[in-house]
C-alpha cells in the first residue's frame, strides 16, 4: 500500500515537471542511455541524483545482491534494497551503523557502491581528518573478492581534498566526469579539463559537476 501511495504523490508533486524534461529525459553515461530520476525524496529532479542513481543501478546490473555493499544509505529512501547496506550515522532497518575505516564485515563483496557519501568522510567529521577518505578506500579495497570494484559518485568542489585526489587520478581504474549544463538539471558527460574549475553550488544549487570512480583490488 505505501509504495501506491508514494507512487500517486510522485505522480502528483512532478506531474509540472514533466514538460520541463519532456524533449530531454535522457542523458548518456559511457555509451549507455539513462532516464533521469524523478522522485520526490531528495526532490531529485532539482540535484545530482537524478543522475547519480541511475548511473549507479545501470553499474549494478549483473551482481547478485547479496554480494553487493553500499556505504551511505541512499538507495533505499526509493525502494526497498536487498544488499548490505553502512551508515555511520543513519539510522534505519538492516542498516549497519559503523565507521567504514573500522568497518569489517564476515564476508566480502563483487561490487561496492557509494552515492555522494565519500566526500564526507573525515571532512564533515570532528576533529576534521581529510586524508580519512584514504583510510576508508584502503579498508574498502579490503572487503572486495578478487576481481571486485568500487564504484563512487562524488560532488566536484564540495571536498578539495578529494578534488586533489581526482585531478591526480590517484588509485582509479576508471573515471568519468558529467556536467550540468543548465537550470532544469539537465547533465552531459565530459572531460576533467571542462569541469575542473567548476564550484560546488554555483551557478546552480548543488553539485555543478559529478565524478564516478571506479577502483579495484
Amino acid at each position: 500500500m505505501r509504495n501506491i501511495i508514494d507512487a500517486i504523490k510522485d505522480y502528483l508533486i512532478l506531474y509540472p515537471y514533466y514538460y520541463i524534461f519532456k524533449s530531454t529525459r535522457y542523458f548518456e553515461f559511457h555509451g549507455t542511455k539513462h532516464k533521469y530520476f524523478l522522485r520526490v525524496y531528495n526532490k531529485t529532479w532539482l540535484n545530482e541524483r537524478t543522475i547519480e542513481i541511475p548511473i549507479i543501478l545501470g553499474l549494478m546490473k549483473g551482481y547478485k545482491k547479496n554480494q553487493i555493499l553500499e556505504v551511505g544509505n541512499v538507495l533505499s529512501h526509493y525502494f526497498p534494497v536487498q544488499h548490505d547496506v553502512v551508515d555511520k550515522y543513519e539510522k534505519a532497518k538492516d542498516v549497519k551503523n559503523a565507521d567504514i575505516v573500522d568497518f569489517k564485515p564476515s564476508k566480502k563483496y563483487d561490487l561496492i557502491i557509494s552515492i555522494s557519501t565519500i566526500e564526507h568522510i573525515g571532512w564533515d567529521e570532528k576533529p576534521k581528518e581529510p586524508q580519512k577518505i584514504l583510510k576508508a578506500i584502503k579498508n574498502l579495497k579490503n572487503l572486495l573478492n578478487p576481481k571486485g570494484k568500487i564504484v563512487i559518485s562524488v560532488p566536484l568542489g564540495y571536498n578539495s581534498f578529494l578534488d586533489g585526489l581526482i585531478k591526480e587520478n590517484i588509485k582509479f581504474k576508471e573515471i568519468f566526469y558529467l556536467k550540468r549544463i543548465s537550470k532544469d538539471n539537465r547533465w552531459i558527460e565530459t572531460t576533467f579539463d571542462k569541469i575542473k574549475q567548476i564550484k560546488y553550488n554555483y551557478p546552480f544549487h548543488d553539485a555543478n559537476a559529478i565524478v564516478v570512480m571506479i577502483i579495484t583490488k
